[in-house]
């Protein structure tokens, strides 16, 4: 039997059922591949702004740096930290960094951290919804279909399988359908969940290091 055959000639609820399972099936998966972009850059390029913010003994010089480095949540923060230091130090050079103004910095970072966590889960929640909704929407469509089915049934009243088999077909393609587009959208959430925490971990390792050499430059 032929599926686009069966589609076209399916039941218009069926038919679209289906185009909504299409939509996202197909929007799932740009947003698959947006965010395997989004997480390759941001794990390669804090890797790079790593290596150049211990490298280097001069915050000043980082910053410069971490400007190249768009992508990267770590440079992110790291610019909230120094721009909240420059203006502790610029407020009162003579102060030194006492526990209340680190808190300060504290601050700042953790409200970068959260907007950058905000940035990373873009779009999850629709990878969530078509992984738990899809196919329940295909399952509906398919008992939909096969009601539809029993109604011809009953109108030729017949039960040949010429009769039967088209409409069970064209029933099941909406399972199917609701199945394609959820099995990847689960997959990859599950994938990009465990990569962003990850990299919500070395949030907060950097931030508990930047508060670490912060403390020993402007220290008492």
């Amino acid at each position: 039997m032929n599926f686009i055959r069966l589609i076209i000639e399916a039941n218009i609820v069926v038919q679209l059922v289906i185009l909504v399972l299409i939509f996202f099936s197909v929007f799932s998966w740009a947003v698959i591949f947006f965010k395997r972009t989004t997480l390759k850059s941001a794990f390669s390029q804090s890797e790079k702004f790593l290596k150049v913010f211990r490298k280097s003994n001069n915050l000043s010089e980082v910053n410069k740096a971490s400007r190249k480095y768009h992508g990267s949540p770590l440079a992110s923060l790291f610019q909230s930290g120094y721009k909240e230091l420059a203006y502790l130090s610029q407020s009162n050079p003579e102060r030194p960094l006492t526990l209340d103004r680190l808190e300060s910095v504290n601050r700042a970072l953790v409200k970068a951290s959260n907007n950058e966590i905000s940035k990373l889960e873009k779009m999850m929640s629709f990878l969530a919804t078509t992984g738990s909704v899809t196919p329940f929407i295909g399952l509906f469509g398919t008992v939909w279909g096969i009601m539809v089915a029993f109604q011809r049934i009953g109108i030729v009243r017949s039960a040949g399988l010429d009769i039967v088999a088209p409409g069970i077909a064209e029933a099941l393609i909406a399972t199917a359908a609701g199945l394609f587009a959820a099995i990847p959208a689960v997959i990859a959430y599950n994938h990009y969940l465990h990569r962003i925490k990850d990299l919500i971990t070395e949030m907060e390792d950097f931030s508990l290091e930047f508060l670490s050499i912060a403390e020993k430059l402007y220290g008492p």
